[in-house]
């Protein structure tokens, strides 16, 4: 008997463990009736493994991070809040973030928002601001010699903002275009990703959209944005990170001039456990020609825990983002040409902007490990997902190509670098190594890196990155058939247009087979025009 079909049976067996003896599954996925669906749901879902709640180091108020570097003439801000979507109150979903476009966007007390940007033009500065779930950043950047103005404008964002009704209206509007039209209606990949966070932690302060619900941004008052605005941004939730041309001088009068901000605010209440959910399905039905896919799981596994190092090598090989050494993009992209790529996270990733690099201060005190199947051809999207649960066995249990794993290791090695390029990047890193705890985190991986082994790495994915673990979000049009397909269990098998080695070939074949660890009544079907609504 295969190993794959022994897991399948391991695997249908823990299910059944409290069950009588049961008919198979189907052979064929059109043989899925609703009283076939009715017996399998029925059937006990693998039990939750809830992750407990670990908070992020305690950082004193006002905490300055400096990268200096003499004698260059730009300056870098940023400042960074203790406050994210999960300081969204129930029902006004949305509000940090629509607090934080308030203040950057929406003018000040002696500026419109029109007049703001005519005051940054002219002296080529940068001034924006993001929130993701636990941390809101605002980020800027001027020549020294337009600093003294820039300092003044960034401090009335933070002290005096304008609170125009108009400005609210207009930016409450654009988030909720970014639900039902940018989100549900154009972007396959981040509405997989949005639909993860809500799969992993339902009832959890991370499982709604950190740009909001439909309904909880109609609620939201220009009442609620003032008083949100006090409750968060404030010195207790504040890290003041300056790069490039800076002393100690320039950072005690930023010190100084931010210190009229509310000295604290609302506490924030701990987080609940990660729910800890295992191999439950989300499918987000909308009118598109491809499918893509979201998979993962939440872990106390994060950087400042023992281990992380040889889990960020071990995905990295196994599927770096954007990046063609990556197991699954070999696999998957370049021989089988089934997407633009398939990628593997360790932690929970954000590229900044445009680039492949990942976006630093969204730090997250409980972690995801995550795999992004980008949008296949519907009908090869359950082979494509196969493949990735295939290629997941090859790396727990055969052995690591030496060539492979010294290009991916020397990738990484050589990336880390690349990451702080910038003195932007340079300081949002510096500012996360006071967030977790880990001084010169990069420093410290780059020398781990140099002695981890192909053994180290395979260890660490049978102990870390079981398949049972792993939780699926697919968007899709055919709903319905995708959902009889992922019960059935059914062989999907895949032909190309031209001719493959045989080898690939005989590997598709066993790809085709790979069982799903997915359980069927926890298989749920929403329409995305549904999905963050309320």
């Amino acid at each position: 008997m295969s190993r794959h079909l022994t897991l399948a049976s391991a695997l249908l067996a823990a299910a059944c463990a409290t069950t009588p003896v049961e008919k198979p599954l189907p052979k064929d996925a059109a043989q899925i009736t609703p009283d076939t669906l009715a017996e399998l749901v029925a059937r006990p879902p693998p039990p939750p493994v809830p992750v407990p709640y670990t908070p992020l180091p305690k950082v004193e108020p006002m905490a300055l991070v400096l990268v200096p570097v003499p004698g260059k003439p730009i300056v870098s801000v940023r400042l960074v809040f203790r406050a994210g979507s999960v300081d969204d109150p129930p029902g006004k979903e949305g509000l940090t973030a629509l607090t934080t476009r308030v203040l950057v966007e929406g003018g000040t007390a002696s500026l419109s928002s029109s007049q703001l940007l005519e005051a940054l033009y002219p002296m080529a500065a940068e001034l924006s601001g993001d929130t993701d779930k636990e941390f809101t950043t605002l980020a800027g950047r001027v020549h020294v010699e337009r600093l003294p103005r820039f300092l003044e404008i960034i401090s009335e964002v933070l002290l005096a903002p304008r609170f125009d009704p108009k400005e609210l209206a207009r930016l409450q509007a654009e988030q909720l275009s970014a639900i039902r039209t940018r989100l549900r209606g154009e972007n396959d990949e981040e509405l997989g990703k949005a639909g993860l966070d809500a799969l992993l932690y339902p009832r959890h302060p991370y499982g709604h959209f950190t740009g909001g619900t439909e309904k909880g941004l109609e609620a939201i008052t220009l009442d609620d944005v003032k008083a949100h605005w006090k409750s968060v941004f404030t010195q207790d939730r504040l890290i003041i990170g300056l790069a490039g041309g800076v002393d100690d001088a320039l950072a005690q009068k930023v010190k100084q001039a931010l210190r009229k901000l509310p000295a604290t605010g609302v506490a924030r209440a701990p987080l609940p456990p990660a729910p800890g959910v295992r191999g439950a399905t989300l499918i987000l039905q909308r009118d598109t020609l491809s499918t893509a896919g979201s998979f993962g799981f939440s872990t106390a596994m994060r950087r400042d825990q023992p281990g992380f190092f040889a889990l960020m090598m071990t995905l990295s090989y196994f599927g770096e983002h954007r990046q063609e050494h990556g197991v699954l993009f070999q696999e998957l992209r370049d021989k089988r040409g089934l997407n633009y790529g398939t990628y593997a996270y360790a932690q929970h990733f954000r590229q900044d902007g445009w680039s492949s690099i990942p976006l630093p201060n969204i730090a997250r005190s409980e972690q995801d490990v995550s795999i992004w199947l980008r949008p296949v051809e519907a009908k090869h999207g359950l082979f494509a997902t196969r493949g990735v649960l295939y290629f997941l066995d090859q790396l727990r249990n055969a052995p690591i190509p030496a060539h492979r794993f010294e290009t991916a290791r020397g990738f990484l090695i050589g990336a880390t670098r690349q990451w702080v390029l910038t003195d932007q990047r340079r300081l949002g890193w510096a500012i996360d190594d006071v967030l977790y705890g880990t001084p010169d985190f990069l420093g410290h991986l780059r020398k781990a890196l140099e002695t981890i082994t192909p053994e180290q790495v395979q260890a660490t994915a049978k102990r870390e990155l079981a398949p049972e673990l792993l939780n699926f979000v697919f968007v899709t049009k055919d709903a319905e058939g995708l959902q009889a397909a992922l019960v059935s269990q059914a062989p999907t098998p895949i032909s190309y247009s031209t001719s493959k080695p045989a080898e690939l070939l005989s590997t598709d074949k066993r790809i085709a087979t790979t069982p799903l660890p997915l359980h069927p009544g926890l298989i749920r079907v929403v329409p995305a025009s549904e999905f963050m609504r309320e």
